[in-house]
């Protein structure tokens, strides 16, 4: 969680755990510098604590603040509205999960921890990829594939993994895996994902990279350039070359 460069990061686990949760982050709302903005983000229901990391940027979070009565919070990445509307509902379960997806508009996939170690990978319009070693009894995840297999090719050299299977997740799935290792899908509405949505006012800010017409990955990347030096025309070069979208994050 700290605000730390990724090839930086050193993982200290303690042998009690059962999950390891991490996110790298482009930041687009709430300066890195100020840790309570970073992912993972925690959340108290009744039945415990959960952690919740969010890959996308939602382009509704103020006005599911202001229409749900939401406790104002410090915080200022737009992730943690989630974490709030699932407070709110008083649970975390795959019914309660589903109903705060399709309230949502932007882009996301995320991954939530509850006290019960019960992983809930909830896949919107971003990339998601999943791979399960049956004989560790390991789940690892990442955003792509590319990602993924780049890093197992690292640690290969220091630990022997062995075969794996790739779990699919697909858009509009909710993945609940269990302590025991039991999986459970259901799916939610992808109506969000209507480009109607994209001409609902948003609020007015000095710099909103999200005031555009169009919710796909490429568009969205092209919206953000600007903020890291590059120009959309950019975006579309790098396409040409070859690049995916993803590799262009």
């Amino acid at each position: 969680k700290r605000p730390l460069p990724a090839h930086r990061l050193r993982l200290h686990i303690p042998k009690v755990a059962d999950v390891v949760m991490g996110h790298t982050r482009m930041t687009t709302q709430g300066s890195e510098s100020r840790n309570y903005n970073n992912h993972p983000f925690y959340g108290q229901v009744a039945s415990g604590g959960f952690a919740l990391a969010h890959n996308g940027v939602l382009r509704n979070d103020h006005r599911l603040q202001v229409q749900n009565k939401l406790p104002v919070s410090g915080i200022e990445t737009d992730s943690y509205v989630i974490v709030q509307l699932l407070e709110q509902a008083g649970s975390v379960d795959m019914q309660t999960l589903g109903k705060v997806s399709e309230q949502l508009i932007g882009s996301f996939t995320y991954t939530v921890l509850d006290s019960q170690a019960r992983l809930f990978i909830v896949r919107g319009n971003n990339p998601f990829c999943l791979y399960h070693f049956p004989a560790q009894g390991i789940y690892i995840y990442a955003s792509t594939k590319e990602i993924l297999t780049a890093a197992l090719r690292k640690f290969r050299k220091h630990i022997p993994f062995g075969s794996f299977e790739e779990i699919t997740v697909k858009e509009g799935e909710i993945l609940r895996i269990s302590r025991d290792g039991i999986r459970k899908t259901q799916t939610f509405s992808l109506d969000f994902l209507s480009p109607l949505s994209a001409y609902l006012p948003l609020r007015s800010v000095a710099f909103d990279p999200w005031n555009t017409r169009s919710t796909s990955y490429v568009d969205e990347l092209k919206s953000v350039a600007g903020a890291f030096g590059y120009l959309p025309e950019d975006v579309d070069d790098l396409l040409a070359d070859g690049f995916t979208a993803e590799e262009i994050e």
